[in-house]
């Protein structure tokens, strides 16, 4: 019997992969994070992927990215951000994923996000501003492609996977 994967959606910093990797423990089940697996195969970080090959060329490795562990089943993935941008990308997920949108705060995602310089879209000059921005532009596809949304503001990721284990 297929057993939908469970993918993890939504903004960078929300805590995809450390709720990701939780959840995939406690449902003994392989996970995999997209930007995680990019890097590795390319052998540079995603930040060198924009550098090198514009947001397109790594759009374009996310794109193959999904679709190769989409041929999987009994997975959890962790996504990037912007995995939703692409029309591709959301009619995968819709067939092949059991999708959670995963949704925090604004403040929240700037706390989440302030030190961390390996996140491209973010090196400008007012980052909130940019998670605005990319929340509007999102927010939508997100809810396009989720089966369940859940709120992190004030909870731990343990306490998201839990609530995420009671769903699967």
């Amino acid at each position: 019997m297929l057993v939908k994967s469970i993918v993890l959606v939504g903004p960078m910093g929300v805590g995809k992969s450390t709720i990701g990797r939780l959840l995939a423990s406690a449902l003994q089940r392989d996970f995999y994070d997209t930007d995680k697996l990019i890097e590795d195969r390319a052998g540079a970080d995603i930040s060198w992927i924009f550098d090198i090959e514009g947001e397109e060329g790594f759009r374009v490795r996310e794109s193959n990215t999904l679709a190769e562990l989409c041929m999987q089943d009994d997975l959890v993935i962790a996504t990037g951000g912007g995995i939703i941008m692409r029309e591709e990308n959301r009619k995968l997920l819709n067939k092949y994923g059991h999708v959670v949108y995963l949704t925090a705060s604004v403040n929240q995602l700037v706390r989440r996000t302030d030190k961390d310089k390996k996140r491209p879209l973010l090196q400008v000059d007012d980052p909130k501003q940019k998670i605005i921005e990319l929340l509007e532009l999102r927010d939508p596809l997100y809810r396009e492609v989720a089966d369940f949304i859940i709120e992190t503001d004030g909870k731990t990721p343990k306490q998201v996977a839990e609530t995420l284990v009671e769903e699967a």
